[in-house]
């Protein structure tokens, strides 16, 4: 397949912070690299796009969720009118793409399983009618079945980021031709990712001031109800007093100190806000867990089990399919399970290297290989 097709990336924020963002920046990178021309069409970047690749900012006004959605949607509609692309691969909520990319799920679904994250009896009411009578999550859900239902192009290639939630979709969405929707799992750096050397790990361990009987447990995410922050420190109180908790995610945490201090944890749990070595952060615990209650693939457990930490993490969560099954927790509100299974895992001391299970496909080879594919398919038509 001869390179230099003219290929668009889609995603409003460009950048290497969060899941889809650093999905996207690296495929770029790499699409540049086998010598396309690819451009990079967003709302706004934040740092600088891969070498090879022409930043295209559209902008976006400075209003609410929904016109902000809508806005960055019709500006990408009205480019593509205008540019001549050989391939479009759509990274969020906009249309006319060749490849679809899904990281997150239907948001019915999303809505369903998360809403008892946040709390119970008035909180809960509270926020179920917050989202019935959010304009954003009318907008999203209205923007959602017209991608996935009346694609302007019926060839359209959707690619899910795990079996979950290539179910949850069909489910939602069952006018779907199964046969037009594959999995591709995302997959560490396993060069960045991989388990310290005894005196490296030791050497984590003294920064952050942990003694050898200490048992540090980790977990990491930006929306800490959602990945059952709540959870955790509830199973923390459940444990022995060597058992310690670290938070890495930028996100306000007064909440969760507030129930560590209710449950007489506070001196065991502490949030790092955004760390930027991440290596480190897992080198230095014993155990990752994130009792999500919903995730499509968390990058977290995949950086973690990689990184040879023993993983716990829900049945909600796409990445559930590489955690031993006597890990997942069924219920990400219960946090007698989740001690049980912490104590489990903390006596686990191998942090033998993860190895990726060769029948999933993951990466961004599968990606490569896709678009050669439908170009090679779009220049043999009449």
């Amino acid at each position: 397949m001869p390179s230099g097709s003219r290929i668009a990336i889609t995603l409003p924020r460009m950048g290497l912070y969060g899941g889809a963002e650093g999905f996207g920046w690296r495929l770029a990178r790499e699409l540049a690299a086998a010598g396309h021309r690819v451009e990079y069409l967003c709302a706004r970047a934040e740092g600088s796009a891969p070498e090879g690749v022409t930043l295209v900012e559209l902008g976006r006004p400075p209003l609410g969720r929904a016109i902000k959605n809508l806005w960055f949607a019709w500006a990408v509609e009205k480019h593509l009118r205008l540019a001549r692309y050989d391939l479009v691969i759509g990274l969020g909520r906009t249309w006319n793409q060749d490849i679809l990319r899904v990281g997150g799920g239907p948001q019915g679904i999303f809505q369903r399983l998360t809403l008892a994250a946040y709390g119970s009896g008035a909180q809960r009411l509270l926020k179920r009618l917050r989202r019935v009578f959010s304009p954003s999550s009318a907008v999203i859900g209205w923007m959602e079945s017209r991608q996935l239902n009346t694609p302007a192009n019926p060839a359209q290639r959707i690619v899910c980021v795990s079996h979950l939630v290539r179910d949850w979709l069909l489910e939602a969405h069952p006018s779907l031709d199964p046969a037009l929707v594959s999995v591709v799992y995302n997959r560490p750096d396993l060069n960045r990712f991989a388990p310290p050397a005894p005196e490296k790990r030791a050497e984590l361990r003294a920064a952050y001031g942990l003694a050898d009987p200490d048992v540090l447990v980790c977990t990491a995410g930006t929306n800490f109800a959602l990945k059952g922050v709540g959870t955790l420190v509830r199973a923390l109180s459940l444990l022995p007093q060597n058992f310690h908790l670290a938070i890495a995610g930028k996100r306000n945490p007064e909440a969760w100190l507030a129930l560590a201090a209710k449950l007489g944890v506070e001196q065991r749990v502490r949030f790092h806000g955004k760390v930027d070595d991440m290596p480190a952060f897992y080198g230095a615990a014993d155990v990752f867990a994130l009792p999500t209650y919903y995730d499509a693939c968390s990058n977290a457990v995949l950086e973690a089990l990689a990184c040879g930490l023993p993983s716990i993490t829900s049945s909600r969560n796409g990445s559930a399919t590489f955690v031993p099954e006597r890990l997942i927790l069924r219920d990400p509100g219960d946090a007698k399970a989740l001690a049980a299974l912490i104590r489990e895992a903390a006596s686990e001391r191998d942090r033998a290297p993860f190895v990726w299970p060769e029948d999933q496909p993951c990466g961004l080879a599968p990606y490569l290989q896709m678009v050669d594919e439908m170009l090679a398919q779009k220049r043999s038509r009449p």
